[in-house]
């Protein structure tokens, strides 16, 4: 799903905030309280319900909150003062009180837009593309507030390996189902799939 308002799309699917033709980088917590706040767009919703949606439900100051919903405004040229897009209603909570205009994906991207993106579809028959997957990093402070961090390390590496032409990288969002998990990586694949061990 991509959620259009402004100049700006969130796409859910590749996890990507674009600005017209740019790509704005945000921490994956900052993503999805952007995409909470959009998908909830009709309610207000409550500190608790951020923390639950983003965090799940493990206990985060309200600093690290306030912190991330700063960069959330930030990241779609919102203020605290302005409260353009994100209102917060005091003592209430939050909500996303831009006009959002709501698209599907294209299952294939036209060809125009293929050549624009630096390259094209490889045929059919064509040998098969590099394929790679960033899996998590793992956070070793033992701090859960540095977690924000490790997520957003593996999202840069992420991003910056997919400018690679000819190769295929893994969207973050799959690779994150390994999060915390200890991953086989004679699993991790064929022909660069992800296999999520049972």
């Amino acid at each position: 799903m991509r959620y259009l308002f402004e100049d700006y799309a969130l796409d859910t699917d590749r996890r990507e905030l674009h600005r017209a033709t740019d790509m704005i980088v945000v921490t994956p917590q900052v993503f999805d309280l952007l995409d909470y706040l959009i998908r909830n767009r009709e309610r207000v919703v409550s500190k608790d319900d951020l923390i639950n949606a983003v965090w799940n439900g493990r206990i985060v100051s309200e600093a690290a909150l306030t912190t991330r919903l700063n960069a959330a405004r930030s990241a779609i040229g919102d203020t605290g003062e302005k409260q353009r897009l994100i209102k917060t209603l005091p003592r209430k909570g939050f909500r996303f009180v831009g006009t959002v205009q709501e698209a599907q994906r294209l299952a294939v991207e036209p060809a125009s837009s293929a050549a624009h993106s630096g390259g094209m579809k490889p045929p059919p028959n064509s040998a098969p593309r590099l394929s790679i997957v960033v899996l998590p990093f793992a956070n070793l402070s033992g701090d859960p507030e540095q977690d924000y961090f490790v997520d957003g390390v593996t999202e840069s590496v992420t991003m910056d390996l997919s400018r690679i032409s000819g190769s295929f990288v893994i969207g973050r969002h799959t690779a994150f189902t390994y999060k915390d998990k200890a991953a086989d990586l004679k699993q991790v694949g064929p022909r660069g799939s992800l296999q999520i061990p049972p």
